[in-house]
């Protein structure tokens, strides 16, 4: 049966069976290498024409339609286009800050991918402190959006900068005591044993309601941290003109837009991976022959659409509410969601220790 498992076990045995060691060491670290940015341009591809189809279809419009049948090609020319535009700079602007910003944004994306099982047994890095390697990694992001808003020598830039530095670094807070429910409940920092641990059921399920409360928190921090509707204060067109990359153009533009739509794909495989399940069927306690019908499923199959069913409500939630006020996007932080967190975590921490999950 098809299976990126399978898949990757073949070219493993394949490479270690004709190449020396070393250089089948080396090829596997091309192969994934390129993989990831093939993988980058196809979601900057998708997830861009499924956000115009899906704004399209809340607004009762049609969306791209032109280019390419149902409009699928739009994309793929519009990202030509941004690839042949000049990329411009600000006369007093810093060269290399404003030159790296872009780059250093990308770089934090493709480190986050390496600890996310896409599938059974298909994950580039399966370290023992996945969980605190990703909170981590994903800190970094914020060093590119100040540099960006910094070395811009722009007004509209540097405030979106810094509006986007309070927003990521309050929103981790409420972020990181929703996934560290789900670490006391496993008892694990590694991503493969989280996902193993919900072999018999979910954790959204299986962690009874302050698991369902850590995933509507996770949901709320993740939208804000990737400076999603309604919390898109760091580029509030109204306000700001565009933020942060106000004075960025051509594929430099373009690498922070696409950063933006990856960042929403690894949280969403994130929040998938820990609450869903991930790449796990869907299976109820003893239902041996459900279970075994579930199995049938391909397991990149169950962790892609649980994945682009968060995405969708990250979508849904731009095109359904208002924008916030600064004052109120960090009084919804630090008046609410986090006492809401930190209560929650003693309540997973008392279901931990008693076992009352299920």
């Amino acid at each position: 049966m098809f299976s990126l498992q399978s898949i990757s076990s073949q070219i493993h045995e394949w490479l270690y069976g004709h190449l020396p060691p070393a250089f089948a060491l080396l090829s596997e670290f091309f192969i994934v290498g390129m993989l990831m940015i093939g993988l980058f341009a196809f979601l900057g591809l998708v997830l861009v024409f499924m956000e115009r189809k899906v704004s399209a279809y809340m607004q009762i419009r049609l969306g791209p339609n032109r280019v390419g049948p149902k409009g699928i090609f739009q994309t793929l020319a519009d990202t030509l286009k941004l690839i042949f535009k000049e990329g411009l700079r600000p006369k007093n602007s810093d060269k290399f800050l404003f030159n790296f910003a872009p780059y250093l944004v990308m770089m934090v994306a493709m480190l986050l991918m390496a600890p996310i099982p896409f599938a059974r047994n298909v994950q580039i890095w399966d370290v023992n402190i996945g969980v605190l390697y990703i909170s981590a990694i994903s800190s970094i992001s914020v060093i590119g959006i100040l540099m960006a808003g910094w070395s811009s020598n722009n007004k509209y830039s540097l405030l979106g900068a810094m509006r986007s530095g309070a927003q990521i670094v309050s929103y981790e807070l409420s972020a990181g005591l929703a996934i560290l429910s789900i670490v006391i409940l496993t008892g694990s920092l590694r991503i493969s044993d989280i996902v193993a641990s919900q072999q018999t059921g979910w954790w959204i399920f299986k962690g009874h309601i302050p698991a369902l409360i850590s995933f509507v928190i996770f949901i709320i921090a993740v939208t804000a941290e990737t400076n999603r509707a309604p919390f898109d204060l760091a580029e509030a067109e109204s306000e700001l003109t565009a933020g942060f990359h106000t004075e960025y153009s051509g594929m430099q533009f373009a690498l922070f837009f696409l950063a933006e739509y990856v960042n929403i794909f690894i949280v969403t495989a994130i929040g998938a991976t820990l609450f869903l399940g991930g790449w796990m069927p869907f299976h109820i306690g003893g239902w041996e022959s459900f279970n075994h019908i579930m199995d049938y499923i391909p397991s990149s199959l169950w962790f892609f659409g649980k994945t682009f069913f968060l995405i969708f409500v990250i979508m849904w939630f731009r095109w359904t509410f208002p924008r916030l006020r600064i004052d109120q996007l960090l009084n919804l932080e630090w008046k609410y969601l986090l006492p809401i967190g930190l209560f929650n975590l003693l309540l997973m921490t008392i279901i931990a220790i008693l076992g009352w999950h299920f």
